[in-house]
């Protein structure tokens, strides 16, 4: 390891990323200061623009294990074994994630994780500075202005290196991209976000299954609801912004209420709310962030949502955030030059990042058109059966993004191999009845190699 006394470096941005690299920069001996708009959300309650509740999935809770952190953490999360999903007109069905329990995500509240986090970073020695806005940087200076929104004071500060956990709106990325363009493309869904809320059962029990992931799928949009531990669930409508339904022929609460009572009619009694939670809340934006280059030399470099945001349909972004956290960790521990570090950084985590961005895109498809699809139903069963009969083999495109930490670049590859296959072997069937398992035998052994990491 480097000797990293008298080493400090400085993080824009206290949310999860930032919180979970301070710790693992803390351990190692850097001296790190972290910088934060907002308040602190332990003092003034939480403020969040994007609260969507988080799945925690493997890479996640590995990440969490490297700082010391998941005990913490995972006392407030609840297990989600699947998705729970609720077709039009018919009984909701449970669509297991894996294979058993032990193969589950867990939902987890953004504000209870942030606290958690920042009460480890300020325990490991991070300094963090609340109410401290990045206003401009002069990288050839080494000199950052921060501003107080309170009472518009700047606050000055010299740096040797800036790390961005700064988010999606990053303001590191937009002075990055002034001193030396970063090749930035935003490209947004044309479809946007709606938060609800169904609030504990009169006993302060969970009014739908608990242990689950729900899904509304309708085509062109979907309702989906996440538990949380105190008996609510976070529901949270997609939907496109133009057309019909969408967020331009739904625009009041009486407008939503008709939609939630003609489409999604189960859930309307589960959320008292809807009406004036629809009018309070804007629609949110939905897009995917690419750059060509994540990191100034050795001055600055950006990662997680700064560097490579995603659409949540995958659940991900915060897993992949905190992947990001561990990597950076370890390629300053590897290199003394702190710009060889960020580069080193940026080369083994590009491919993986744009692999989740494109598998993220891909899910929304799945969730909203195909879990209540017979053909995705028989590819589902039959990737099942694929994985009992030779499991280091044909593991699953869920199982490699959630349950392992296989990288993401691996995982798509050999996701798309695994489609084709599946696509192939139940083409014009209703069932498996008939498969020959020993042609298929040849076709996975030929076609896959055994994945490291399975079992």
């Amino acid at each position: 390891m480097n000797d990293t006394a008298n080493r400090s470096i400085t993080l824009v941005g206290a949310g999860l990323a930032g919180t979970l690299l301070a710790i693992l920069l803390s351990q190692r001996g850097w001296r790190v200061t972290v910088y934060e708009r907002r308040g602190d959300p332990r003092i003034k309650g939480y403020e969040s623009g994007r609260s969507i509740n988080l799945a925690l999935a493997e890479r996640g809770r590995h990440a969490l294990r490297q700082a010391g952190a998941e005990q913490a953490v995972m006392a407030r999360a609840v297990m989600m074994r699947g998705r729970m999903v609720h077709p039009a007109g018919a009984e909701p069905q449970l669509q297991r994630y894996g294979r058993d329990d032990s193969e589950v995500i867990w939902s987890i509240h953004r504000a209870d994780l942030n606290v958690a986090l920042l009460e480890l970073a300020e325990q490991a020695g991070a300094r963090i500075r609340f109410y401290r806005r990045l206003h401009t940087v002069d990288f050839d200076s080494g000199y950052a202005r921060f501003i107080d929104d309170r009472d518009d004071q700047p606050h000055d500060i010299r740096f040797d290196s800036l790390i961005g956990t700064d988010g999606a709106g990053s303001s590191l990325r937009a002075a990055m991209n002034r001193r030396s363009p970063l090749g930035e493309r935003i490209e947004f869904l044309d479809h946007s976000y709606k938060e609800l809320e169904i609030p504990p059962a009169a006993d302060g029990g969970f009014r739908i299954e608990r242990n689950a992931l729900h899904i509304w799928p309708r085509g062109r949009y979907m309702c989906i609801a996440l538990p949380n531990d105190e008996g609510t669930f976070t529901v949270t409508l997609f939907l496109p912004n133009e057309g019909t339904p969408s967020f331009a022929d739904t625009r009041s609460g009486e407008e939503a209420q008709a939609l939630f009572a003609r489409d999604f009619p189960d859930a309307l009694p589960l959320i008292p709310r809807l009406r004036a939670d629809w009018e309070e809340h804007p629609p949110g934006l939905l897009g995917t962030l690419y750059l060509d280059r994540w990191h100034l030399d050795g001055r600055a470099v950006l990662l997680g949502d700064a560097a490579h945001a995603m659409v949540p349909f995958h659940g991900q972004g915060m897993n992949c955030a905190f992947e990001d956290c561990v990597a950076l960790a370890d390629a300053l521990d590897r290199h003394d030059d702190v710009g060889q570090a960020f580069a080193a950084f940026e080369a083994a985590r590009r491919d993986d990042a744009h692999a989740i961005q494109q598998m993220a895109l891909e899910n929304y498809l799945e969730m909203r058109d195909r879990v209540d699809d017979p053909d995705f139903l028989l590819q589902r069963e039959l990737e099942q059966a694929l994985q009992a009969r030779w499991p280091t083999r044909f593991v699953p495109h869920y199982t490699m993004v959630t349950f392992l930490r296989t990288p993401y670049s691996v995982a798509l590859q050999r996701s798309e191999i695994q489609r084709r296959i599946l696509v192939e072997a139940t083409r014009g069937r209703g069932d498996l009845d008939g498969i020959d398992w020993d042609a298929l035998q040849r076709v996975v052994h030929a076609r896959l190699q055994p994945l490291e990491g399975a079992h």
